[in-house]
């Protein structure tokens, strides 16, 4: 018989160099120069604020729901959606309409992995601070690094990992 190989990624087929040197040329909203500071302990409730204002994620629990956030933990939109990126698409749109891109002093948290997508849509909209409940990829990590966005992974239960820019992480007392 003919054997067939698919692979899969979680990735729509950018990669590598060439699209991180196209990220950095194309955004006017670096969040590199974002002087924003945000308490870790503050960045570890977000999750479950964004879970409690997740209406049907328990009864189905198969949606995602991506938050935007300010660095006191006050949520501005909250949106969900089937798909990981349909939800930040949905939250980005909400800013853009408002005038809040870029979204100076924010923090977008999504309910699942931090793929390389979804950091550059943060990047793209000058989001300073990406919090996801899972893991980043590792382009995802590559990508924040280089364009001055904090990354965190697996915020939950009061913990996380910081993958890039942990300098924005700051206890209550210096947080903006």
């Amino acid at each position: 018989g003919v054997e067939r190989n698919f692979y899969t990624t979680s990735s729509c087929g950018v990669c590598g160099k060439a699209s991180l040197d196209a990220v950095r040329l194309r955004t006017r909203h670096s969040p590199a120069d974002d002087p924003v500071r945000v308490a870790p302990e503050v960045l570890t409730t977000l999750p479950d604020v964004l879970r409690e204002r997740q209406r049907v994620f328990d009864s189905t629990g198969g949606l995602h729901a991506a938050g935007l956030f300010t660095a006191a933990g006050e949520p501005l939109v909250v949106r969900e959606d089937v798909g990981r990126h349909n939800a930040v698409d949905k939250v980005l749109g909400w800013a853009l309409v408002q005038g809040r891109v870029p979204a100076a002093g924010c923090v977008l948290v999504v309910s699942g992995r931090a793929s390389f997508e979804l950091a550059q849509k943060a990047v793209m909209a000058g989001v300073p601070v990406l919090a996801a409940v899972s893991a980043p990829s590792s382009l995802a990590v590559e990508l924040a690094i280089e364009c001055g966005l904090t990354l965190a992974g697996f915020v939950r239960d009061g913990r996380m990992n910081v993958y890039a820019h942990g300098e924005r992480l700051v206890q209550a007392a210096h947080a903006s």
